[in-house]
């Protein structure tokens, strides 16, 4: 497999985990057993759209047990005799050697994945994010000779890129230190938030300068919140800013 694969640095490490919840796609070439026309390979791609499920094949990193996976959109790219060429948009998890393997028995004639690419992963795209180790030499090079951080950020981004996709709650000042020491974030200390959450979505808390503090999980809705004056509206599980960014102005211990 070739394509995009985010790299973490330092602190930058601790939101991997935001990275594994988001959607991938992927360019694949699959390989048919027999021929099969067009029209017949357009229709059962579209059968495999929305909610599918999926038993991960016998070398996998996770148990073989059946779990459902949702399906963003399947196009058509090319044909040329047994070789299909299609992108995928799913979710995180689906194995796309085993979704070759579901279309080719639906199709009738059975089928393998030959070629993968993945060409995006959560808000990191292929075409716009995309560098190779030699680039990435070549310009950590120039940067040592000219001191221009401006080549480092070609490639080096800050981690809240990684959490573009995620549901965000923004927080008063006041609050972001006790979230820093690991509270849980209380109603009084959210300032706004993004609409569709939902109770245990991952979502990250961030200050009023667009500032990453902390991943969390909600424990209730949207709606509930902006209706909250006080009790928690998210669980903290990983703190990404350090103690002491922001002034200390909760009182007792946590």
């Amino acid at each position: 497999m070739t394509g995009i694969l985010p790299t973490a640095l330092e602190e930058a490490t601790k939101v991997v985990q935001a990275l594994l919840l988001t959607g991938k796609e992927y360019v694949c070439v699959m390989r048919l057993h027999s021929q099969v026309s067009e029209n017949q390979i357009k229709a059962v791609l579209g059968e495999f759209h929305g909610t599918i499920y999926q038993r991960p094949p016998v070398r996998a990193s996770v148990k073989r047990r059946l779990r459902t996976r949702k399906i963003y959109y399947l196009n058509l790219l090319e044909t040329d005799g047994k070789n299909i060429l299609f992108k995928v948009g799913c979710e995180a998890g689906t194995y796309i050697r085993k979704l070759c393997y579901d279309l080719g028995e639906a199709l009738g004639c059975g089928a393998h994945m030959q070629e993968l690419r993945r060409t995006r992963v959560g808000p990191f795209i292929e075409d716009e994010e995309l560098v190779t180790l030699h680039d990435v030499a070549y310009m950590f090079a120039q940067w040592q000779e000219t001191s221009d951080e401006n080549l480092l950020r070609k490639f080096i981004y800050p981690m809240e890129k990684s959490l573009e996709l995620l549901p965000k709650i923004y927080i008063r000042d006041s609050a972001v230190d006790a979230v820093c020491h690991g509270a849980h974030l209380a109603a009084p200390g959210v300032l706004s938030l993004n609409t569709e959450i939902k109770p245990n979505d991952a979502v990250a808390i961030f200050t009023q300068k667009g500032e990453v503090v902390a991943l969390a999980k909600a424990l209730t809705s949207t709606e509930e919140i902006l209706g909250m004056d006080h009790g928690l509206v998210a669980k903290t599980q990983r703190v990404l800013m350090p103690r002491g960014i922001y002034p200390k102005m909760w009182r007792g211990s946590l």
